[in-house]
């Protein structure tokens, strides 16, 4: 169900319209948690006048139910009120048929060339935010929380905050760190951080190049985020992340970007040049791709197969980026009606494979 200008509140209603008039409760069988969706609080503090600098994004809400994220004057994404009403969310993911979301922030919201304690700052009220919206309703939400990535310090401090108090099953980053890429060894305490208190990483891109021959046509989120995705998975593996923790539990966004596609030639390289390629682990790429975790947010069911064969069926979790355009509108559906999936194939895209993965064994999910 696609058209344009569509959204998931529109594909929604036409869903529930539909199983209102054929009197459908429920057209799937499977348990379904999205791993990949974001949400922001519907009022924040004017973060400029706050912390007396700096471009902040802060909500202007210009009609009931639509807002406009605005940036240094601009308008940076109009949202509706699924990206901040749990009870929006929770009537949207009835009608088409989505038990959990797994909420994290909205990338832009990073902040890593803020000073690191006001980020840390805006860390704390978001992760504040999405917890208490967690602990509303225990059945249907998961968090993620938020780091000062760029104050190793402080992003472990509120680590371990965000898994001992308050509860959230790990934490978002972005694809880069300002100028570090994920492999900078300033980044291992985090990394380590991780594997002490088992906090699940989600890798989410941003921070595209916009400037030049990138910006028309949408670029930096049609091209930009999967080179972005890329980059981010290459500095794991040929960094020696993933090497040096292996007890860490990484997922990347968007069906890992362009790794799959690339890996071929990324592995090649590695083995031709491994003066350029192999100087901080001897293993190859290919010999972690066990270890990569990705969402299937990649639109197309033979890229879905093709995804499936290269990174493995266990590896590969639900996630369509709501409540944003760009994602999966009737989120599952292209699992759902793959025929060459089997049942048992399609329960671990659609839930299994997240509940290892955020370790959410044995709790109680759903409506």
């Amino acid at each position: 169900m696609k058209a344009p200008g569509m959204n998931h509140a529109d594909v929604a209603v036409a869903i529930q319209a539909d199983k209102d008039l054929k009197g459908i409760e429920r057209n799937t069988d499977f348990l379904k948690i999205d791993m990949h969706t974001h949400i922001l609080p519907k009022h924040w503090p004017d973060l400029k006048k706050k912390y007396g600098y700096g471009s902040w994004i802060q909500l202007e809400h210009i009609e009931p139910g639509k807002a406009n994220m605005m940036l240094d004057g601009k308008n940076f994404r109009t949202i509706e009120c699924n990206c901040w009403s749990s009870d929006q969310r929770i009537k949207e993911c009835n009608a088409t048929d989505v038990d959990v979301q797994v909420l994290s922030t909205v990338p832009v919201m990073f902040s890593y060339n803020a000073k690191p304690e006001h980020t840390l700052d805006l860390a704390r009220y978001l992760n504040d935010h999405i917890a208490q919206v967690v602990a509303e309703d225990p059945k249907r939400f998961v968090g993620l929380g938020t780091l000062p990535m760029q104050a190793p310090e402080l992003a472990v401090q509120e680590l371990r905050r965000c898994r001992q108090e308050l509860g959230l099953a790990g934490i978002q980053i972005g694809s880069h760190i300002n100028d570090w890429n994920l492999d900078a060894p300033e980044l291992d305490p985090i990394w380590a951080a991780c594997e002490e208190y088992d906090a699940a990483i989600f890798v989410h891109p941003w921070g595209m190049d916009n400037k030049g021959r990138m910006e028309k046509y949408w670029f930096p989120w049609l091209v930009g985020m999967p080179c972005e995705t890329t980059i981010s998975i290459c500095a794991m593996v040929m960094g020696g992340v993933l090497e040096r923790f292996p007890k860490l539990k990484v997922a990347f966004a968007h069906g890992g970007g362009s790794f799959p596609a690339t890996v071929g030639r990324i592995q090649h390289g590695f083995e031709v040049r491994p003066d350029l390629c192999a100087i901080r682990t001897k293993q190859s790429p290919t010999d972690f791709l066990k270890r990569i975790y990705v969402d299937s947010l990649v639109h197309d069911p033979d890229t879905l197969e093709f995804l499936i064969k290269k990174m493995g069926i266990d590896n590969i979790m639900l996630g369509s980026d709501y409540p944003f355009p760009l994602g999966e509108l009737h989120p599952g559906k292209m699992i759902e009606d793959a025929e060459w999936l089997t049942n048992e194939e399609k329960a671990k895209l659609l839930s299994g494979n997240a509940i290892r993965f955020l370790g959410l064994e044995g709790q109680s999910f759903g409506k």
